[in-house]
């Protein structure tokens, strides 16, 4: 991934917690046949591994599955905010109108060799971790031990767990860190105007993290 300096970001702490907000990512290997991709949600273990390892699964049926070998190299892609950014934001478009307009966005890539699991105990933890994680905002969360114990067997057998631990990582937070340090102030006030928060948030903690 091309990583201009300033919108470099290898804080793993950092990297870690966009990986859990991100929650789907998609999965990239080398197959004889040429790159396979697959979207599926992850966990990451933080302490397993010097840089974590990413635990999730995939339809028994998925061709990814029988196409990649045990072994392989693996990308693992987790995006988070982003959105068009107007020049009309920039104070400096008032100045020299010498302005174009570009879009934010943070992008993590995790690579690693991916391994493949089908232990019934093993895929249970997975899904019921997976549930806890994204059902815990909920007033009254669902849980897998809500479901008939032999339902949720039947289910199991037509997953394979995906294990991938991280030997190397990248991000890039670009947010509109090379901006003159006049026209950040409008950007951030600018999306929260336009009801984009979440970008507005980003790019004021990127901003001050470069500060």
């Amino acid at each position: 991934m091309y990583i201009p300096t300033a919108f470099a970001e290898d804080r793993i702490a950092v990297l870690h917690a966009a990986i859990r907000e991100a929650g789907l990512a998609t999965l990239v290997t080398m197959t004889a046949d040429g790159m396979v991709a697959s979207h599926l949600p992850l966990l990451l273990d933080p302490d397993s591994g010097p840089q974590g390892t990413l635990i999730g699964h995939l339809a028994r049926a998925n061709p990814q599955i029988q196409a990649t070998d045990v072994g392989v190299k693996a990308m693992v892609v987790f995006h988070g905010p982003e959105g068009y950014i107007s020049p009309s934001l920039y104070a400096t478009k008032a100045l020299t109108e010498k302005v174009v307009p570009t879009w934010n966005y943070v992008a993590i890539h995790a690579y690693g060799t991916i391994g493949f699991f089908d232990d019934p105990d093993r895929l249970l933890a997975v899904v019921t971790r997976l549930t806890e994680q994204h059902e815990a905002p909920r007033a009254q969360p669902w849980a897998v031990s809500d479901a008939p114990a032999d339902f949720v067997q039947g289910m199991l057998r037509a997953i394979v767990g995906v294990s991938i631990p991280i030997d190397r990582i990248e991000g890039k937070f670009k947010m509109s860190q090379n901006r003159p340090a006049a026209d950040q102030p409008g950007i951030v006030a600018g999306l929260e105007a336009e009801g984009r928060a979440e970008l507005a948030a980003q790019v004021a903690r990127s901003l001050a993290n470069r500060a």
